[in-house]
């Protein structure tokens, strides 16, 4: 079943790079007692990621912030070398760049995307949310080829 508005999000561990290689931290850490503007891709490097969908967070971090987001987080279903690799691409020093490598948050609030036919194998659905203090405040997870209900522009209006 698909998290709700309302709902805590679940306990686990994603990882991300540090300046001493990939390290575990924890969706508490994530969190726990702050405002995350949280958004997820199917695909670190697609062209659709790349092109659009991080770049329009990397260009708002500022105005983001400045209407209460205390973190803003990319995740996707990929290792945290190529969260850390990508990040460092795209110059998003302002986003904690979060690895999901096994899918267990993306399986945990129930919006896998099954993209094996593209030779990526389970994936996360485009989505974004906002979270306050463990509890999902907006949740906006994207038709397919779409990028508006999660774009930087729509968590603007949603803070």
């Amino acid at each position: 079943m698909t998290i709700q508005v309302g709902d805590k999000v679940p306990s686990v561990n994603f990882k991300h790079m540090t300046a001493d290689g990939p390290a575990d931290i924890s969706s508490d850490e994530v969190f726990s007692g702050k405002k995350v503007v949280f958004f997820a891709v199917p695909g670190a490097f697609t062209p659709g990621c790349s092109l659009t969908h991080l770049p329009g967070f990397v260009v708002s971090a500022d105005a983001l912030k400045a209407k209460g987001a205390d973190t803003i987080a990319c995740m996707s279903v990929n290792d945290a070398f190529v969260m850390g690799a990508w990040g460092q691409n795209q110059n998003a020093e302002e986003i904690l760049m979060l690895a999901d490598g096994n899918g267990d948050f993306t399986s945990a609030i129930g919006l896998e995307l099954d993209a094996s036919g593209f030779g990526m194998g389970k994936r996360a659905q485009r989505f974004g949310m906002i979270v306050e203090d463990g509890i999902l405040t907006y949740l906006g997870v994207e038709a397919p080829g779409e990028i508006k209900v999660s774009s930087a522009e729509t968590m603007l209006e949603q803070l």
